[in-house]
């Protein structure tokens, strides 16, 4: 019938969507990449439902295709002759381990019907975790960052698998960049870290994330930013906020998805 990649949600049993859920609630087997997914999953599905598939860790491209291939042939026959899933942390298609499956089933078992389920991912919960605000209009690179990567250039960047924080963090604020480290955000399993510190996170882990802004970036305030004094000029004696180019900006903004200006604006 169906092998579904599920999105679990960035750790917390939680956070994954009503749709992962149901569908794991349907699921005749369920398969994990790794300990993590694991026991998020096991959360909502019993053991006895569990599939054993084995992902050895290694960068042997040729150990992992025969991996990958040895799953694909586990996995294939369950999902013709019911419904599989497989569930990853994050979302299926960011930085996963599904696309590899996914790939091996289309080349190797192409009659397998594929669907997947999109999870909350790292890539919008750090804003929540780390405090900050990606506002309407601004940028926003994804990067990795293994190995003490440092990449540069873009305003706003997000990176992924910061393994040697303090090297990241040179090749960073050299370049003029403010960072704020997030490790192991919304997982039970180890300590939850927010930091601007990267000595404090100077061990290796893989769920290591960054937030990268410029300082002193120069961008326009949206409108409600002069409720906290940050555009004071813009605000009229009769306590309304005076048309501007940044009130034009976010109506244009608005309506282009949809919204409907109101009856008599300009």
């Amino acid at each position: 019938m169906t092998l579904y990649g599920v999105g679990l949600g960035p750790g917390d049993d939680g956070l994954i969507t009503v749709r992962g859920r149901e569908i794991l609630a349907d699921a005749d087997v369920v398969y994990t990449p790794g300990r993590l997914s694991r026991s998020v999953a096991t959360e909502h599905v019993p053991e006895s439902r569990i599939g054993e598939v084995d992902f050895p860790m290694t960068r042997d491209e040729a150990e992992l295709r025969r991996a990958w291939k040895a799953a694909a042939s586990e996995i294939a026959p369950r999902a013709r002759d019911g419904t599989a899933a497989f569930v990853t942390l994050g979302d299926p298609n960011v930085y996963s381990t599904f696309g590899h499956l996914r790939r091996t089933l289309d080349a190797f078992h192409p009659d397998v019907a594929v669907q997947m389920v999109p999870g909350v991912s790292a890539v919008t919960a750090f804003t929540t975790a780390l405090g900050v605000e990606v506002t309407a209009g601004a940028s926003l690179t994804l990067r990795e960052a293994a190995r003490g990567a440092a990449p540069t250039g873009p305003d706003r960047m997000v990176l992924f698998k910061v393994t040697d924080a303090p090297a990241t963090h040179e090749g960073l604020t050299d370049a003029g960049y403010d960072v704020t480290y997030g490790r192991r955000l919304y997982m039970d399993a180890g300590e939850t870290i927010v930091t601007d510190d990267p000595t404090e996170i100077a061990e290796r882990d893989y769920y290591t994330l960054a937030y990268a802004e410029r300082r002193d970036l120069d961008t326009d305030a949206p409108a409600t930013a002069a409720f906290t004094g940050a555009d004071d000029s813009a605000v009229t004696d009769g306590g309304e906020r005076a048309a501007g180019s940044v009130t034009t900006e976010e109506r244009a903004t608005a309506e282009s998805c949809g919204d409907e200006p109101p009856e008599g604006s300009a």
